[in-house]
């Protein structure tokens, strides 16, 4: 069974943190590199931070130096550690494969997403 799941998203004030989670089906996960990717209404989804399966990571300079990219392999668990948070990351975040997503049947798959709002 394919399955994403983020959790951890919510209501935040300008400086605060919050801690994302993916839980994702070991068909997905496996060792694949992965990805949070976040998207605004009326925009494109954009790719925020990367990690491979060995826990290499990669960020967009927008998030770099206050979001933290972790991945427990185990558990076939991704994390991402948001601290220092502006009100321009809030959107929708999601888990997926990296730099693209999962396809079941030629058909991108994405998961709910979880809502992460960031008031000034």
């Amino acid at each position: 069974q394919v399955q994403l799941v983020e959790s951890g998203g919510g209501l935040v004030q300008a400086g605060g943190s919050l801690r994302l989670a993916c839980a994702a089906s070991g068909s997905i996960f496996s060792s694949n590199t992965m990805g949070w990717y976040r998207q605004v209404p009326g925009k494109q989804r954009e790719l925020v931070a990367t990690i491979i399966g060995s826990g290499g990571t990669n960020y967009a300079y927008f998030v770099k130096g206050r979001f933290t990219i972790s991945r427990d392999n185990t558990r076939n668990t991704m994390y991402l550690q948001m601290n220092s948070l502006k009100p321009e990351d809030s959107a929708s975040y999601y888990c997926n494969t990296a730099p693209r997503p999962f396809r079941v049947n030629g058909v991108d798959y994405w998961g709910k997403g979880t809502l992460v709002t960031v008031s000034s």
